[in-house]
């Protein structure tokens, strides 16, 4: 069915930055397929269901390039313990829930990234638990499958004050190539290639050299891009040259892993030399903004992307809501370079849309463009903090709330309608992951009691 979305504003996201007014878009199947004057679009497809666009403004689904969508089970906790957080628990969160649990957890997050107007996520790590709930979810995945060779008890350093060199084993890292073939074989190019599978480094610190080349050919195989967390903290800046005697991005570098199909999230602790090898690299560059203004620094943005590395846009874990990472990242930026005036609202738009889908390998998406996928949001314009609307990105980036997002389409399909999330339960998603989070950290807390916590959680179960 014909789907014409009439008498609104339209956000192209294109090369020009085009915002289109009292307009139409047409749609069919999965694809934009017309754009243009109300009469025009309608003689031209004189079937097609109307809904009237009248007050709205229909803007390209956002690309959040950075999630670990477990990540919830920490949500106000960990925003404030620093990274590498100094709480001291000698087992991770998740593993105090069962596969099905870390699958509610996940769709909590997808939840919101839907009603962030997020249509596309990078998701990083082991997706195994729940990647079925994530193609069921009716958003774009690229799964990035993390591949490792590093012995996972010399990670944990990071929770004494000891220097230590990590230790690589072959026949890990084989087994873990070997898990993100299966996954690969499972879910890449599922529901008309709405999914999609690669191979990323999870961190430089642990994989050898032979580990990065092995990543890098197997995402060369399957045409797919990679990502690697690089630079996050001064921990991981001193365990890569207490391991390899050069800075992570010079390690990359030296090993051919620098390149345009890797996409390197965070970038917050670098040096002059670092930052020139990265831009001029044409690596692109994800902007995790709310993270980095969480941990409390950020990453030189201007001087990578005047080097030659595209910026996009993450969130990386905890919180999911892509309009404010959009703000959080204008405002980081203009604060880091003490300008009023750089980055702007549309540059900024720019980033999180048709940037991110591009660096995810998804050149199809991302903008409002005749031939291009109908992935796309409608936003309510008539909104006291949005009003007058006469520059509507600037007064969304700037402005905007997920309230604001009243629909999100992918592939031509509803996601959300009218405010309603189709594809999941909703209800029963909240209700269950209130009750999961409670009882994963009562167990935590209860099997480590002499771990300080500095602050009081109520982990009753939920009335």
């Amino acid at each position: 069915m014909s789907i014409i979305i009439h008498n609104t504003t339209v956000v192209t996201a294109d090369a020009g930055r085009r915002v289109l007014y009292d307009s139409a878009v047409a749609i069919e199947g999965d694809r934009i397929v017309d754009i243009g004057p109300c009469s025009e679009i309608f003689s031209k497809h004189p079937g097609a269901e109307r809904i009237d666009g009248r007050g709205k403004a229909v803007i390209p689904g956002f690309a959040n390039c950075h999630t670990h969508l477990t990540a919830t089970l920490n949500r106000g906790i960990e925003e404030d313990f620093g990274f590498p957080t100094t709480l001291r628990y000698p087992k991770g969160i998740s593993e105090y829930v069962t596969d099905e649990e870390l699958a509610v957890m996940a769709q909590l997050a997808v939840l919101e990234s839907i009603r962030s107007g997020v249509t596309t996520l990078h998701e990083i790590g082991s997706v195994e638990e729940y990647a079925q709930e994530m193609v069921d979810s009716g958003l774009r995945f690229l799964f990035g499958i993390g591949a490792s060779d590093v012995d996972p008890s010399k990670i944990f350093m990071r929770m004494s004050k000891e220097k230590s060199v990590f230790e690589f084993y072959q026949a890990r890292g084989e087994a873990s190539l070997k898990r993100a073939r299966s996954i690969h074989s499972k879910f890449d190019g599922v529901d008309n290639d709405r999914i999609r599978v690669s191979c990323v480094a999870p961190m430089p610190e642990k994989c050898s050299p032979w580990m990065l080349c092995q990543i890098r050919e197997l995402n060369a195989e399957w045409d797919r891009p990679s990502s690697t967390h690089l630079n996050q903290s001064w921990w991981e800046v001193e365990a890569v040259k207490n391991t390899r005697g050069v800075l992570p991005t010079e390690y990359l570098f030296q090993n051919d892993f620098l390149w345009p199909g890797l996409i390197a999230g965070h970038c917050r602790c670098m040096d002059t030399r670092e930052v020139q090898l990265l831009g001029r690299s044409g690596a692109t560059v994800c902007f995790i903004s709310a993270i980095a203004a969480r941990r409390g620094m950020s990453p030189p943005i201007g001087e990578l992307e005047a080097l030659g590395s595209p910026i996009v846009m993450g969130s990386d874990n905890i919180a999911y809501d892509m309009i404010e990472v959009m703000r959080t990242g204008l405002f980081m930026e203009r604060v880091r370079l003490l300008d009023g005036t750089r980055p702007m609202p549309e540059d900024v738009l720019q980033w999180a849309t048709a940037n991110g889908h591009r660096a995810l390998g998804f050149t199809d998406c991302g903008t409002i463009e005749v031939g291009k996928k109908a992935d796309l949001i409608v936003i309510n314009t008539q909104r006291a903090h949005l009003v007058p609307t006469m520059r509507i990105v600037s007064a969304f980036v700037h402005n905007g709330m997920p309230s604001d997002v009243e629909s999100v389409m992918v592939d031509g399909r509803w996601v959300m309608r009218d405010g309603e999330v189709l594809t999941m339960d909703e209800a029963s998603i909240i209700r269950e992951a209130e009750r999961i989070g409670r009882r994963a950290w009562k167990r935590r807390l209860e099997e480590y009691p002499d771990v300080p916590l500095p602050v009081r959680l109520d982990t009753s179960e939920p009335s």
